[in-house]
């Protein structure tokens, strides 16, 4: 006896047809953004340090690495990326219980009466119920797909928001060290001007100056007092920018602070990776660019799939006991089916609006994911420029701020014997304060441009972690 009938062949070639169509509904979810092969930015020579995922640890500054883990513990952004990713991993669940059956259980007990003049009856029953949707165009495959993207996707920007305090708080620190040089380098100046002033209305009331040169070094001391309240103010408010930023109290992130600037800081160097391609690859907001692109292409494979007919089993077993004036009847039911077919005929448009939709928005993605590759490589670019620009400098500020400070000396110890006046002092002054501010802004410069490289370079992203606990978090 032959048992593939015609209407049985029929029914297993429509469904092969439609599990084919699985394989054409998804568009292409790898898209290539492609990046030159080298940096056209020189590299940094001093890069010692490969890894960056302890980078703040490598400092040598355990009040910045406590700084930065108490900002990421304190930050709004950091717990909604977490709350995504409990969010991403609940909606991978409820994608994967698409593709399995799904079974539920039912029991009851009944005792009384059911007819008259029939002894009391205990009627017990128990049964299963299941039903499954078979995934023929992989719709449900699609969207799980999705799914574990998400939260591959949502680990990533965890990860982002994570660096991205690090490297608020870094470069906030630093700028605040930047500014306590400053400000003990105004507190000398304004200490050098008074004592100026103070010796020179000793010579007006002498009657060896004029009271216009007087007037002039009482002037240069309130400039230099109010350079120096100005100094005091702008670190003051930095102080306060670490407070909200990591939820300490301000009198114990003060000890702190006057603690770790007893000697300054200074950034470890990074090594860079010289192939661009690779680098860009350890960005998490590429990365999550990257599998947006996987979402909204499962999206647009959904959609298509809605045009298609679904197909579904159900299926239930059970079992009932009736006791009754001492006799017990069992009986047992099961059934297999019913075997549906849904087929789609007529929505209004619902359904092709919805594909457009899908594919317009897959579409966005890959412009934004080629516009996030493009942006990270410029930041890339940026921080080597100003890493470089501040490593060529550096010399020629010692150089500057040595010079200016002995001419300083010498024009001070010219201007105390009578062989120079206030105003070669003054410029002598305005000479060498700026070339001490110079250097030690362009210290921070430096400082901030390792951090915006370790910024760029990903912050020790590692897209193999992310992909290992991608499948190891898959139901």
């Amino acid at each position: 006896m032959n048992l593939l009938t015609p209407r049985l062949l029929g029914t297993v070639a429509a469904l092969a047809m439609l599990s084919a169509c699985s394989t054409t509904l998804l568009p292409p979810s790898k898209v290539e953004a492609p990046v030159a092969p080298a940096w056209q930015a020189p590299l940094p020579h001093a890069g010692t340090v490969v890894s960056l995922a302890n980078w703040w640890q490598q400092q040598g500054d355990p009040v910045l690495a406590e700084l930065i883990a108490a900002a990421q513990g304190a930050s709004p952004t950091v717990t909604n990326a977490l709350a995504r990713i409990e969010d991403a991993r609940a909606k991978q669940a409820q994608a994967y219980a698409a593709l399995v059956p799904n079974v539920n259980a039912q029991a009851s007990a009944v005792r009384g009466v059911n007819q008259p003049q029939v002894p009391v009856a205990t009627t017990l029953q128990a049964g299963l119920q299941a039903s499954w949707e078979l995934d023929l165009v992989g719709a449900n495959r699609a969207v799980n797909e999705a799914a574990a993207a998400q939260v591959a996707s949502s680990r990533a920007q965890w990860h982002d928001a994570r660096v991205s305090v690090a490297a608020e708080v870094a470069s906030l620190y630093y700028v605040q060290g930047s500014c306590l040089q400053l400000l003990a380098a105004a507190r000398n100046d304004a200490a050098s001007y008074q004592e100026t002033a103070r010796l020179t209305d000793i010579n007006l009331r002498a009657g060896f100056v004029s009271s216009g040169i007087a007037a002039l070094a009482r002037a240069g001391a309130a400039d230099s007092n109010n350079r120096l309240t100005q100094q005091a103010a702008q670190c003051d408010l930095n102080t306060k920018a670490l407070v909200a930023l990591t939820a300490l109290p301000e009198p114990q992130l003060r000890s702190k602070l006057a603690s770790a600037w007893e000697k300054p800081a200074q950034a470890a160097p990074v090594s860079v990776n010289s192939v661009p391609a690779q680098t860009i690859a350890q960005r998490p907001d590429v990365f999550a660019a990257e599998h947006d692109v996987v979402v909204a292409a499962a999206a647009v494979g959904s959609a298509k799939a809605q045009r298609y007919p679904r197909l579904s089993l159900n299926g239930s077993i059970g079992a009932m006991r009736v006791s009754s004036g001492g006799v017990d009847q069992n009986e047992s039911t099961w059934s297999f089916g019913p075997l549906a077919v849904s087929v789609p005929v007529w929505d209004g448009g619902q359904r092709a609006a919805a594909v457009q939709s899908a594919e317009a928005a897959y579409k966005g993605s890959i412009s934004i994911y080629q516009a996030k590759v493009r942006q990270a490589v410029r930041e890339v670019e940026e921080a080597l420029v100003n890493l470089h620009s501040t490593e060529a400098r550096t010399a020629d500020a010692t150089v500057a701020t040595k010079g200016y400070a002995e001419s300083l000396a010498a024009t001070q110890a010219r201007y105390d014997h009578g062989l120079a006046s206030l105003m070669d002092l003054e410029e002598a002054r305005r000479m060498a304060r700026a070339a001490q501010s110079a250097q030690i802004s362009l210290q921070g410069q430096r400082n901030l441009a390792w951090v915006s490289l370790y910024r760029a370079l990903g912050g020790g992203f590692d897209p193999g972690t992310v992909a290992e606990a991608r499948t190891a978090s898959a139901p």
